[in-house]
């Protein structure tokens, strides 16, 4: 009996300590974690977490383990739902990308052609290259910026 109190002392003895000392400034948990919705570039419709549990309460549980499992008990499912919603926002992504290429790359033919060759590479061209041959190439890298990020 003296021995169990002696090692239980001994070790309420040292948990007191850690448990009351405070991290270091700036270390450990913020005050308010805050919501995964509130993340730089997340947002409640584009976060793929979010969509499966909202298809997942929608179905249900089970309906959503069937459809998405592979695995022997289906219990993989939720990585599976997210991967595959991952997957679709980056094809998503990567399609309007190439289309905003394409667009830009049409405007600066036509501004090519309506403002001659040498005005062009005036204005796309940089300064001090020898015979401006990268205008084209800037201007369309120029014009897909403007169209991805409005």
């Amino acid at each position: 009996m003296t021995r169990t109190l002696i090692v239980l002392a001994s070790i309420l003895a040292l948990s007191v300590p850690a448990a009351l000392a405070a991290p270091p400034e700036g270390k450990g948990k913020p005050e308010s974690p805050g919501k995964s919705s509130a993340a730089p570039g997340q947002s409640a419709e584009k976060n793929a977490a979010k969509k499966c549990k909202a298809e997942r309460a929608r179905i249900g549980a089970q309906a959503f383990m069937t459809k998405y499992g592979t695995n022997p008990n289906k219990s993989n499912a939720f990585g599976k739902c997210v991967a595959m919603q991952e997957k679709k926002a980056e094809a998503e992504s990567s399609v309007a990308a190439q289309e905003a290429r394409e667009n830009a790359a049409k405007k600066c033919k036509k501004e090519r052609t309506d403002h001659g060759l040498e005005e062009f590479r005036k204005k796309y061209a940089p300064p001090g290259h020898p015979n401006g041959a990268n205008a084209f190439g800037k201007c369309v890298s120029k014009h897909a910026k403007k169209t991805t990020s409005s």
